[in-house]
């Protein structure tokens, strides 16, 4: 049986030679004899890849993947926060602004007021230094007034006089002009 079954193996060995050497020009992917054995190692190569890729690459892709998700997650909010910190930050500035701004207008009302009622004094002083210079102007034209009214007589009698004399050609005395008034006025 050793012998028979030497002698079919051999004879199995030529017939594949034979029928080798006659398809030598096949190429070995499209060979059909060689269909089972690209076939089983389709499979093994498949299966390896495929335990490589379940077992080592995918779990690595998903942590990545996943420190990514949560680092964009907590730069959004920081950005949030920041945004958040920004909007408190104007919405003082704006508040102060106002405040600024209400402090200016108080403050510029207040020197204005100051102002004015430094005016008002100020006009009070002059206004009575006025007065007061009128009230001696007044007072003096007065003095003069009733210095000229107490010597018109005498200017009056000694114009009168002076005319007469002119129209006349002689001289009047005072008491004579006194005495023609005096007619003249009853």
């Amino acid at each position: 049986m050793f012998i028979t079954s030497a002698y079919a193996a051999a004879d199995t060995a030529a017939k594949l030679g034979e029928e080798a050497v006659k398809k030598k020009n096949v190429f070995p992917p499209f060979d059909p004899s060689t269909f089972t054995s690209q076939l089983l190692w389709l499979a093994i190569t498949f299966g390896i890849f495929y335990f490589l890729m379940a077992r080592v690459v995918l779990p690595r892709i998903g942590n990545i993947l996943e420190v990514r998700r949560d680092r964009i997650s907590q730069d959004l909010e920081e950005a949030q926060r920041l945004k958040e910190e920004t909007d408190a930050s104007i919405a003082a500035y704006e508040q102060e602004l106002a405040e600024a701004r209400k402090n200016a207008h108080t403050i510029a009302r207040e020197a204005s007021e100051t102002a004015k009622l430094a005016a008002d004094k100020e006009r009070q002083k002059t206004e009575a230094k006025l007065a007061n210079t009128l009230a001696q102007a007044e007072q003096t034209v007065r003095k003069v007034k009733d210095a000229a009214l107490a010597q018109i007589d005498t200017i009056a009698s000694d114009t009168t006089q002076a005319i007469i004399s002119r129209l006349i050609g002689t001289k009047v005395t005072k008491a004579e002009l006194a005495k023609a008034i005096s007619k003249i006025a009853k």
